[in-house]
């Protein structure tokens, strides 16, 4: 199964709908920007030490997930963080010395930031993003890098200034509508604060965001369902519009596994609006084993659904209650995700993270 069709399994279990597709997929949603001028000897020693930096950060995850003795051995925790660090460091080193020599170089910068960021010096990169942005004000990658780093850190107003000033510079990057939808939805109190706008308008201000970066991405699958998931915020469910946004995400998944996690959605959105028989059809269809434990959850939700107690009954009537885990670690990602104790709950939690680019 792979790492989308996990995480939107996931992402259906998940307090924070939204925020967990967009958790999962901020590694894999990277942004080309092409090189100014690859016969630059300047632009060639910065795209070599990119490539370092990618192979570093590969070769770094791939010691986190092979090496199963750090996770309960303390030593060997210890000496494998001593370990990255050293490799981190050569690929720093090398940006560091890059930017002494080229000091106007707005692109060194922006990737110098971009790795930090990657490596969990958010400060670092903040740094790095405004050195950039102070060379290149035109460049809409550094606004977008910017835009994420102030959403989350808790300064909207800088993350919508800046997310507006990366779709004027380029309107046609589908990513930057993508990360504004996401962080105008999760951060709805800001977004009414500065829009001088309602919670409902506010909706349809994230809705618009992602229905426009759909018509620039119509294949991309992690914008269709961040789009689907924002529905289940959304009080009263605006029912037609979450059904046809599961239906469009079935209709461009790429193999049967992303179906079938789509199909779950579909079930729960079904059964909480009534459509029980249709839910079934959808739960009937998934086969996977993988998604087995889901599906009979889902299912018992079906029951309460189409049998709820008697009003005055109390707690205990409800043999079908469903119990979820209360966390829930995300595959491919160091996401802990908290979950609900009800399937058909539908609180959200203030917490995001949007999609990053990567130069080439």
């Amino acid at each position: 199964m792979g790492d989308l069709t996990i995480g939107l399994l996931s992402a259906l279990l998940a307090t924070n709908q939204p925020a967990a597709v967009s958790n999962l997929v901020a590694e894999q949603t990277g942004v080309a920007v092409p090189i100014v001028d690859i016969k630059d000897p300047t632009e060639r020693e910065l795209r070599n030490i990119m490539i370092r930096d990618d192979a570093a950060i590969d070769e770094v995850n791939d010691w986190i997930n092979t090496n199963s003795a750090s996770r309960s051995d303390t030593n060997a925790a210890t000496m494998l963080n001593i370990k990255i660090r050293a490799r981190l460091d050569m690929v720093k080193h090398d940006y560091d010395v890059f930017l002494r020599n080229h000091p106007d170089s707005a692109r060194g910068f922006l990737a110098y930031g971009s790795f930090l960021n990657d490596t969990g010096d958010e400060e670092g990169a903040h740094v790095q993003y405004e050195n950039s942005k102070q060379l290149d004000p035109k460049n809409p990658a550094v606004w977008n890098q910017l835009a994420n780093y102030f959403g989350e850190y808790g300064q909207l107003t800088n993350a919508f200034v800046h997310y507006t000033e990366a779709i004027r510079l380029d309107p046609t990057e589908p990513v930057y509508y993508q990360n504004f939808a996401t962080t105008v939805y999760l951060y709805r109190k800001d977004a009414k604060e500065f829009y001088h706008i309602n919670e409902q308008q506010v909706f349809d201000k994230a809705l618009g965001l992602y229905q426009q970066a759909m018509k620039l991405a119509p294949d991309n699958l992690v914008i269709a369902t961040d789009y689907a998931e924002s529905f289940y915020g959304i009080k009263p469910m605006r029912t037609n519009d979450a059904l046809a946004a599961w239906t469009n995400a079935l209709s461009i998944c790429k193999d049967e596994n992303e179906r079938e996690g789509v199909r779950l959605h579909l079930a729960r959105v079904k059964s909480a609006t009534g459509f029980f028989d249709e839910a079934q059809g959808e739960l009937d269809a998934v086969t996977n084993s993988a998604f087995a434990d889901m599906k009979r959850r889902l299912a018992r939700s079906l029951a309460d659904h189409k049998n709820p107690p008697p009003p005055d009954a109390g707690p205990e009537t409800a043999t079908n209650a469903v119990t979820l885990p209360k966390n829930l670690q995300m595959v491919g990602t160091n996401l802990v995700l908290t979950v609900t104790n009800d399937i058909s709950d539908l609180t959200n939690v203030p917490a995001t993270s949007v999609s990053g680019q990567k130069l080439p």
